[in-house]
């Protein structure tokens, strides 16, 4: 590997400010909304708020989408097998806002992707019942992605050389969306901040304040080095996901529990040949496992059982990866799902509304609830419709009683683009040919660039034509590129090895986090002030 790029005197434009400036920050104002959680609710209803003239702060204990925010199936969709139960209006509302994501807000993160629904002899769906849901779901969509249909297997067969073909009587096509979970949060709390919010992850909540019984805000330290502060807030939002009832015992110690969790695994591995669709594999009559093409590699999942242990202790076991993989072998030949191709696996908790019964059968809703101190909790939701969710919760906002924020808040537009909006081919076409004379950029890193910055690309081309060490990729055998970890660094609050490696870049997902480079990139973000 080429040695660790030199530091450059200069930051990239927009740097983040530094944590003791920004607990400084935190510390001596009084915030309209306190949000504790930096996972997909939490994010959104910065954002959401900030728009509208909040005076928002936001902090987590970990990193922003550290924990289930950033382990979701990478779907952006409408919800298929929601069919089923007959939520055709809860189908539509889905697709108006996959559609907003991939048109409107994030063309640059969100990718279009054919799906495939193999129809084997004996299998629990058949090709018309098949073909009529897929039809039904494309039309709830306005025909936007194509027309549902069913067609050949020996088409399906091309488009993706893995499936298995034996007993394959033909296939339903239908059209959804992709993006990069971890990529989107951090889009998003950049927007957020760009509305004038104020963020700080890393940042543990050891206790809430009081004023005359009601929450007021929150005692926290920083997990980094140990410093303690506080935050006041007129009002306190709760996004901790799945640690939303411990942060309600804070409030009330005698608060009941209100959630229960599901636990959702998943397994990365390599790709032995091309995939030009996924693959949603039914299983039985109601569930279904996807068998999705990401960042080079296949994704493969998910799972759905009740959890009840410390969700800091969720992860992908050995009967969860083999129950993976003997549900994507319905539909996958044997060769393409050997355990050593397997370069990554991991699991995230889906939060539901308490109560009995299968949490496969649970709905999926956001709840909004108010505690004795007037804190609000909020829990359950989706990437598909975070932009919803947090308009949804700031409506909730708006009518907390006690608080008068509903007169400081002001409309905000129907549709907001994330930063760095821009189609990516344009993105990497200017990235290859808008270069310094004598320079050159390999086109599979500027393509990668462009599909997960957009044109934020164009500030990491300038770092490395400061430094084209920076343009050197972090692992040979990866498009990553050490220009991601300086702006990482720089840019996108990335304090850690595992923010840079699992979330702000690609290599865990790889597999190339070798103790190596995790070593090397410690190294960096020290040089970087960072550790």
């Amino acid at each position: 590997m080429a040695t660790i790029p030199t530091l450059g005197a200069e930051r990239t434009p927009g740097h983040t400010v530094s944590r003791a400036a920004t607990r400084e920050l935190l510390g001596r104002a009084t915030y309209d909304l306190l949000v504790i959680g930096g996972g997909i609710l939490g994010t959104a209803t910065a954002w959401t708020a900030a728009q509208a003239g909040l005076k928002v702060a936001m902090v987590d204990a970990g990193d922003f989408a550290g924990a289930t925010s950033s382990a979701s199936s990478k779907l952006v969709h409408g919800g298929l097998r929601y069919l089923q139960t007959g939520a055709v209006k809860l189908v539509a509302e889905n697709h108006k806002e996959r559609r907003a994501l991939a048109t409107d807000v994030a063309p640059h993160l969100v990718n279009p992707l054919t799906f495939f629904v193999p129809v084997y002899k004996g299998g629990p769906h058949s090709a018309p019942k098949l073909g009529a849901g897929v039809f039904l779901y494309s039309a709830l969509s306005a025909f936007r992605d194509g027309m549902g249909r069913v067609s050949t297997a020996a088409h399906a067969a091309q488009q993706v050389p893995a499936l298995r073909t034996e007993n394959l009587r033909s296939v339903a096509v239908y059209g959804d969306h992709q993006m990069n979970d971890a990529r989107m949060a951090v889009m998003t709390v950049r927007a957020a901040v760009e509305a004038g919010a104020v963020v700080l992850n890393h940042a543990e909540v050891t206790g809430l304040r009081f004023t005359r019984g009601r929450v007021t805000g929150a005692e926290l330290k920083d997990r980094l080095d140990g410093s303690e502060f506080g935050v006041d807030a007129r009002l306190v939002l709760n996004a901790t996901g799945p640690w939303v009832d411990h942060l309600r015992k804070l409030e009330d110690a005698g608060s009941a529990p209100s959630i229960r969790l599901s636990k959702g695994a998943h397994v990365v591995v390599k790709r032995r040949s091309p995939w030009r669709a996924a693959l949603t594999i039914p299983i039985d009559k109601y569930r279904v496992s996807f068998a999705i093409p990401w960042e080079d590699h296949v994704l493969l999942g998910t799972t759905d059982e009740e959890y009840t242990g410390d969700p800091l202790d969720v992860r992908a076991t050995e009967a969860d990866v083999d129950q993976i993989l003997s549900e994507a072998g319905h539909a996958i030949r044997d060769e393409h799902l050997r355990r050593e191709d397997i370069t990554y696996s991991f699991a995230g908790l889906r939060v539901l509304p308490g109560g009995p019964g299968d949490t496969a059968a649970a709905k999926r809703e956001t709840v909004v609830t108010e505690g004795r101190g007037g804190m609000l909790s909020v829990a359950g939701g989706k990437w598909t419709t975070y932009r919803h969710i947090g308009r949804v919760v700031l409506e909730k906002l708006k009518h907390a009683p006690g608080v008068g924020l509903a007169e400081d808040v002001s409309p905000i537009p129907a549709t907001v683009p994330l930063p760095g909006i821009g189609a990516p081919n344009a993105v990497a076409h200017r990235l290859l040919i808008d270069r310094e004379p004598g320079s050159r950029m390999d086109p599979l890193i500027a393509r990668h660039l462009a599909s997960h910055y957009g044109t934020l690309s164009f500030d990491l081309a300038r770092l490395i034509a400061e430094d084209p060490a920076l343009g050197e990729p972090v692992h040979p055998d990866g498009p990553d590129v050490w220009a991601q970890v300086a702006y990482a660094a720089d840019s996108e609050w990335a304090y850690t090895v595992d923010d840079v490696l699992r979330r702000r870049t690609t290599m865990t997902v790889r597999g190339l986090d070798t103790p190596e480079v995790r070593e090397r990139v410690a190294a960096f973000l020290a040089g970087r002030g960072k550790a």
